[in-house]
């Protein structure tokens, strides 16, 4: 750690006191120790990352990067290296108590519908036993008799702890799904216990869409379909069986959604230079209207004359309005005669 300075102590004290961050705090605390927009100093941005776990790594730590695929937003957080799955919750959670964790955890991954969560009734229900177990005969028997040592009232707590500490969420109401922590620590267990992963970022499909031909086994998350199916030469197709991918958006909300999200990661300089062009194509559309408006009034004489028959109309409509009575002098001369 010697060669950290306060700057890098800042982020790794911040994460370790508050948890995973949103990329947006993270590049708030970045700004504010360096005075670099880490968006437009990108390279100086992950360089001091990179200081940051190659120093780490001496006490098996990582500072990583995840994507929460409930939102599709980047976090990032302070994760423990040793494989010891104890070790993962810290030593506030019981043997009993991660084992119901990791009951959760394989009962979410394992739905072919990638869902991404389970009623919390139903997490509350599972049973241990069938959930767990061990390299032996006898650590087997050990876990399972642990195991139903736990009983509901202490599952419900167990759930609730679960959920404050980031390691399950509530995605929906009444559902039951994977926290922050889960999707940060558990990278190489969801590749070592054969996860589908997803055909655009090779990340776990936890939460994902499925291709609607049954025998595809293609999952995408909903944020990688968006960026994927945005471009308007991609076809909008399973990669691997080309069926037509059902339930996109329109490709006009899905640009704008696009938009926004690059409008949010932009310097000010950027978003100025954006906003001087889309004003000059704006404009250049503007003045080709113009142009071809101006081409077919003078190739169609027929509409020009239409157009001047109608104000001629109009005209002829409002003297005849204005000539069906008489002017006010010759009222009044017609009243004189009449008196004499």
């Amino acid at each position: 750690m010697s060669q950290l300075g306060r700057k890098h102590h800042t982020l790794i004290q911040a994460l370790l006191f508050r948890g995973p961050l949103p990329e947006k705090e993270v590049h708030s605390i970045f700004f504010g120790v360096t005075g670099k927009n880490p968006k437009e100093h990108s390279r100086q941005f992950n360089d001091y990352l990179l200081k940051i776990n190659k120093e780490l790594a001496f006490v098996q730590f990582e500072l990583r990067g995840c994507r929460n695929q409930y939102d599709g937003k980047v976090y990032y957080g302070v994760v423990n290296n040793v494989a010891d799955e104890q070790s993962k919750l810290g030593s506030k959670y019981s043997f009993p108590q991660i084992a119901f964790y990791k009951a959760i955890i394989e009962e979410i991954v394992q739905d072919s519908s990638a869902q991404g969560c389970i009623s919390d009734i139903s997490a509350l229900n599972i049973r241990l036993v069938n959930k767990v177990s061990g390299s032996s005969q006898d650590s087997q028997t050990h876990v399972e008799a642990s195991a139903l040592k736990l009983p509901f009232s202490q599952k419900e707590k167990t759930l609730c702890d679960l959920v404050n500490d980031g390691w399950l969420c509530y995605p929906s109401n009444d559902n039951i799904g994977l926290g922050l922590r889960s999707f940060l620590d558990l990278r190489s267990w969801f590749r070592g216990n054969d996860i589908p992963a997803c055909e655009v970022c090779n990340e776990a499909g936890v939460k994902a869409d499925l291709c609607s031909n049954n025998e595809c086994t293609v999952r995408i998350h909903n944020y990688c379909l968006k960026k994927k199916f945005s471009n308007r030469k991609v076809p909008r197709v399973c990669p691997e069986c080309h069926t037509p991918w059902e339930g996109l958006p329109e490709l006009s909300s899905v640009c704008d959604t696009n938009e926004k999200e690059n409008d949010q990661h932009q310097s000010p300089r950027e978003l100025r230079s954006c906003k001087a062009e889309k004003t000059v194509n704006a404009m250049q559309v503007k003045e080709r209207g113009k142009s071809k408006a101006s081409f077919e009034g003078a190739s169609n004489p027929r509409k020009k004359r239409l157009r001047s028959s109608a104000i001629e109309t109009n005209d002829i409509q409002l003297t005849e309005n204005t000539t069906s009575q008489p002017p006010r002098e010759l009222r009044r001369s017609q009243r004189m005669r009449n008196s004499e």
